[in-house]
């Protein structure tokens, strides 16, 4: 059985008898005025962070979500388009589907303001997306591209990649680790099916991403997840798992490279009231900047005392430079 068969079967029982805890976050992320999600798709929620990011969203966004879960994203995404067919639902498990569109009735009931026809729910796969090229203003997925192995994951983002709009964003949830694993735990499908085994350190995860064409990305969270450890999983050691949640911009490429935002910032502290690298990049005295880690190096190495750049935090939230 390949890991995505196993993959398929898992998601096919949690169709069928939501499994409460799957992923990390069983609740709600927004909760925003009018806004009433069933509990049965909180139960089904098998993600672990939030792909809904309200800045994302303004002037009626069509927006792609893909592996539909129980459909409160794609309720949430709702919300801010309330359009026929606005939000696109993919998934490969027929069973998910007709779970979704189940919960979809429910939120009827429960929503004055929601249509089901709002979502356009579709049979499809991650790696050969139903949708056509550059039509989505937004494209999101929680926790399912770390299941898949290095060229199905090349695969999948290029999918993201053909069916977004220019400029347009792909937002994510997914599982990191710094540390090595292995191979038992590599290899072991149920685990990877899991979101589990399949983790890549930050920095791969990026370079996945930015070696298919996105120009900018933005990490907007870093938050702990899970720990294996050697009395419950094939490992002599304690292995943390941290989830993040990321935003990749078809911007173009820059000639020197992506702009990664980790959270970095600059403040000059200097004897005049702003300090100009004719660069772009313009620091208004013991004012933080937001700078992409690029742009953090290219100040450092200006050599001056009297510019401060921090650590990457993790969290960025828009503005500051690029």
């Amino acid at each position: 059985m390949s890991y995505l068969q196993a993959t398929n079967d898992l998601y096919k029982k949690a169709a069928l008898t939501p499994d409460v805890g799957l992923c990390c976050t069983t609740n709600p992320i927004w909760e925003l005025p009018g806004l009433k999600i069933p509990r049965i798709m909180q139960e089904m929620n098998y993600g672990c962070g939030s792909t809904v990011h309200a800045r994302d969203l303004s002037n009626n966004p069509k927006m792609l979500y893909v592996g539909v879960g129980g459909g409160m994203e794609l309720l949430q995404f709702s919300y801010f388009n309330r359009q026929k067919g606005g939000v696109v639902g993919v998934d490969v498990v027929d069973e998910m589907l007709q779970a979704s569109s189940d919960n979809f009735k429910i939120a009827e009931e429960e929503n004055d303001w929601f249509k089901s026809e709002f979502v356009d729910l579709k049979k499809g796969d991650a790696l050969n997306l139903p949708v056509d090229d550059n039509s989505i203003d937004v494209a999101a997925q929680n926790c399912l591209f770390n299941i898949f192995k290095e060229e199905d994951l090349k695969r999948a983002i290029e999918e993201m990649y053909r069916v977004l709009k220019s400029h347009g964003k792909l937002v994510m949830s997914d599982p990191t680790c710094e540390q090595e694993m292995n191979d038992m735990l590599r290899n072991d499908d149920r685990l990877r099916a899991l979101c589990l085994s399949g983790s890549l350190p930050i920095e791969q995860y990026i370079k996945a991403l930015t070696d298919v064409g996105f120009g900018t990305i933005e990490i907007r969270a870093r938050k702990p997840y899970r720990i294996l450890d050697p009395r419950n999983y094939p490992t002599d050691k304690l292995i943390y798992i941290e989830s993040i949640e990321v935003a990749a911009i078809k911007d173009p490429m820059p000639e020197d490279g992506p702009c990664v935002f980790t959270g970095k910032a600059a403040i000059y502290f200097g004897g005049e009231d702003y300090f100009d690298d004719n660069k772009g990049h313009v620091l208004l005295k013991n004012q933080p900047l937001a700078v992409c880690d690029k742009t953090a190096g290219a100040l450092g190495s200006l050599g001056r005392d009297d510019i401060f750049i921090s650590e990457s935090t993790y969290h960025y939230d828009g503005g500051g430079c690029c």
